[in-house]
């Protein structure tokens, strides 16, 4: 199923930031710990709630609350999606 034009504008915000790239690389590995991604990140607690916030609504992550802390990981039908979405795009300003 294709993706709305407000959806697809919510992906490409959610990577246009390297921070937020950073995040899915290190969850490219598995679900990560709220606490592992902060220990890998130049980035405030307050800094990773607000991507997270960002890629969890393009669909590219996932969130759970564990205890008094949150485990995220990636959604590969959303990447793989998103993907091909922007394989149309290049191809189509090329």
């Amino acid at each position: 199923m294709a993706l709305s034009y407000q959806d697809q504008a919510k992906v490409f915000k959610a990577l246009c930031d390297p921070k937020r790239i950073a995040i899915l690389q290190l969850l490219r590995s598995g679900e990560k710990c709220a606490c592992v991604l902060l220990d890998s990140l130049e980035l405030p607690q307050s800094g990773l709630s607000y991507h997270m916030k960002i890629l969890c609504e393009s669909g590219l992550v996932s969130s759970r609350p564990e205890g008094t802390a949150s485990s995220s990981g990636s959604t590969k039908a959303a990447a793989c999606s998103s993907c091909a979405d922007m394989r149309a795009v290049r191809a189509a300003i090329s």
